[in-house]
């Protein structure tokens, strides 16, 4: 007799239980999105100066957020003078049907010279990274979901 893998697995519990593919969805891609905007300082790969990159996130389920040219911090910032609100892009989630795809962007300048390098610094590819561990992020929320609702 076959065994199935695990993802097959929770796919076939996931179909069996109202609402689980839309919740398993919308907790692992919330995940995904802390993941990117996660401080090279608490583990993760975004280095975090004044907070203007990250609190530049936006979401969106019609298009990519496009990063603005001149959109940068004012000169002068200090250290963490950006306060990072989740609120839109928990919106969008929350919002967001199961078929919908879901589009995360940072609009500062300087978004695409963090994640891919330029003049001699190093990507961080906070973006790209977090992105690749979506499958794996998938199966532990799918997993957590399982144990809480004790099946």
């Amino acid at each position: 007799m076959a065994t199935l893998s695990f993802s097959a697995a929770v796919a076939q519990w996931a179909d069996k239980v109202d609402g689980a593919v839309e919740a398993v969805f919308k907790e692992a891609t919330h995940e995904v999105v802390e993941e990117m905007q996660k401080p090279a300082g608490q583990g993760g790969r975004m280095r975090v100066d004044t907070g203007f990159l990250r609190a530049s996130l936006l979401a969106s389920t019609a298009a990519m957020p496009s990063i603005v040219s001149g959109k940068n911090p004012t000169p002068g910032s200090g250290p963490n003078s950006y306060a990072t609100s989740f609120d839109q892009v928990e919106a969008v989630i929350a919002g967001a049907d199961i078929g919908d795809t879901l589009y995360f962007g940072y609009t500062a300048a300087y978004a695409g010279h963090r994640e891919y390098g330029s003049n001699g610094q190093p990507a961080d590819g906070f973006v790209r990274l977090a992105a690749q561990n979506w499958p794996i992020i998938v199966d532990r929320k799918a997993a957590e979901l399982k144990a809480r609702l004790g099946l």
